[in-house]
C-alpha cells in the first residue's frame, strides 16, 4: 500500500490539520505494516500557481519547451506521479477565509491535467485517478459543518470526484478558536472520528 499525505497548512510546525493527517496515516499503518508513506508539505515547499507562464509551458509541445518551461512542467509531473502511485490519499486541510488554503488549490491545479488525470468523452468528463481511498482532516476555528458557510466539503467532493476519487471520508475538528476547552474537545472529537472510520 502506498499512502500519500498532503499537508496544506501555512503553519508547518503548529498545524492541527497536519497532525490529524499524520494520525490518520499512523492509524492506517498500524494494520498495514508494509505500507509506504510519502509526505508532501505544501507549507514548507509550496507549488507555483497556475499563472500565464505555467499555462504556456503546459500547452507547449514537450520538444519545443524552453529549459525553464521544461523545469516548470517537471514539477507538476512529479506531483502527478505521486498521486498516481498512491492507494490512499490523506489531506490535512485547515479552513482559511471559508475556503481551502491557496497552496492546496495550487496542488489541485497541478494534478488536474487533461488526458492524464481526467479526460473528456462524448458522455462528459471521466476521472482517471480511480481506485483510491481518500481521508480529509478538516480543521476550523468555528462551527461550519453542514452549513452553507462550509464551502470546503462541496468543493473537495466535486474536484476529487472529477479526478476519479469518489471514496472520500471527512474528519472534522471544529471550534478550535473558541477557547482552550473547545479546542481540546474538537481535537478529541476528531480523534474519535478517526478511530471510528479506521478500525484498529
Amino acid at each position: 500500500m502506498n499512502i500519500l499525505q498532503i499537508n496544506s497548512s501555512s503553519r508547518p510546525d503548529a498545524s492541527h490539520s497536519s497532525r490529524l493527517a499524520a494520525t490518520i496515516v499512523e492509524r492506517i499503518r498500524a494494520s498495514q505494516l508494509d505500507a509506504s508513506v510519502t509526505v508532501r508539505d505544501l507549507g514548507r515547499t509550496p507549488l507555483g500557481e497556475l499563472d500565464e507562464s505555467a499555462l504556456q509551458a503546459l500547452f507547449t509541445p514537450a520538444e519545443q519547451r524552453s529549459p525553464e518551461q521544461a523545469a516548470r512542467v517537471a514539477i507538476d509531473d512529479a506531483v502527478i506521479a505521486e498521486i498516481q502511485a498512491a492507494d490512499v490519499l490523506v489531506l490535512g486541510v485547515p479552513m482559511y477565509n471559508f475556503g481551502v488554503p491557496a497552496q492546496l488549490k495550487n496542488w489541485i491545479d497541478a494534478i488536474a491535467r487533461a488526458k492524464v488525470t481526467f479526460t473528456y468523452t462524448e458522455k462528459g468528463p471521466v476521472g482517471l485517478l480511480t481506485g483510491k481511498k481518500v481521508y480529509v482532516a478538516l480543521t476550523r476555528g468555528g462551527l461550519y459543518r453542514n452549513t452553507p458557510a462550509d464551502t470546503q466539503v462541496p468543493y473537495l467532493k466535486t474536484v476529487l470526484a472529477f479526478l476519479g476519487m469518489t471514496d472520500v471520508q471527512f474528519v472534522y475538528a471544529e471550534g478550535i478558536a473558541m477557547g482552550p476547552q473547545a479546542e481540546q474537545e474538537a481535537l478529541a472529537s476528531a480523534q474519535a472520528q478517526i478511530e471510528e472510520v479506521i478500525p484498529a
